[in-house]
């Protein structure tokens, strides 16, 4: 097979490419972003020949500073995926796009299921919606959204890295603890992508929305004291707070944890509880990052 992943140097596509190195015979194209400008139809166009499936891992991630900056947001979050989605149409290809949680109000107390209505609270949320349709809509027979959630990794910047830097500059960390979510591994979600991808070129899998987040649930106060711990720091130097304690530009969704349903029957297995997953990414921390 033959793969194209955008936004490859983010925390994510570092995981996508690591994944698809372990299939031998298999041939990635992962473009830096000074060699494939998503946001340039006419590059788009010309990059997309020649692959299989397409997986789009990049994106606009600072949430807050959509909210002042809404047009740059969604020409990334949204248009650039237009383009990937006529480019993929065009050429026969399969287009794996991740998408977010953020696309909910967060206002529900279930798990939010595949099908379950959008509503987002935030600019960054209405341009990944805006991506989610392109796809949809360009692509109903051969497009994917991946919506995914709390994304960690032991490289590069987010919340688990940012615990540990906080774990040696304080003596305690004030954590949210009314936000629900699914911290999810990006490695286990780059693999279950990959999952995908393979069984979308056999024609296995139909397409629509999925959704790619860790099972369980916990707090973001859970999984600090969860990091603490899995790293042998004392896990009651986290303190609760409240999200209202902690402002920010762009409102976040209260509960963002979603259902899986969608993978039954397609030969992808959802992914594992995020306690286990978090187990096996902080195996992976230098040891100068983990207590005796």
């Amino acid at each position: 097979m033959r793969w194209l992943v955008t936004g490859a140097a983010g925390m994510l596509g570092r995981d996508l490419c690591a994944e698809l190195a372990r299939r031998p015979g298999d041939t990635l194209d992962a473009p830096a972003r000074d060699r494939l400008d998503v946001t340039d139809p006419a590059a788009v166009a010309a990059a997309v020949p020649g692959h299989d499936v397409v997986v789009n891992a990049a994106a606009w991630t600072d949430v807050d500073a959509a909210e002042t900056r809404e047009d740059e947001a969604t020409r990334v979050n949204g248009t650039a995926v237009g383009y990937l989605a006529a480019a993929c149409a065009a050429r026969g290809a399969r287009l794996i796009h991740v998408s977010t949680d953020y696309v909910f109000a967060g206002d529900r107390p279930q798990p939010y299921p595949e099908d379950a209505p959008t509503a987002p609270v935030n600019a960054y949320g209405r341009g990944k919606l805006a991506g989610e349709r392109a796809v949809l809509a360009a692509l109903p027979r051969h497009g994917y959204v991946v919506r995914t959630a709390w994304l960690y990794a032991p490289h590069g910047r987010n919340f688990v890295t940012a615990m540990l830097r906080l774990a040696a500059e304080r003596g305690t960390v004030a954590v949210v603890a009314d936000q629900y979510g699914q911290p999810t591994w990006t490695a286990a979600l780059a693999a279950q992508l990959v999952a995908l991808g393979v069984a979308a070129h056999a024609g296995g899998v139909p397409a629509g929305v999925y959704h790619g987040t860790a099972a369980g649930r916990t707090t973001w106060y859970g999984l600090a004291r969860a990091v603490f711990a899995g790293c042998g720091l004392d896990p009651d130097r986290v303190v609760p707070t409240t999200t209202a304690a902690f402002p920010r530009p762009a409102a976040r969704p209260g509960n963002s944890v979603l259902a899986h349903g969608r993978w039954a029957g397609t030969g992808v297995a959802p992914q594992a509880d995020w306690q286990a997953q978090l187990a096996g990414a902080l195996a992976q921390l230098p040891a100068g990052q983990r207590a005796p």
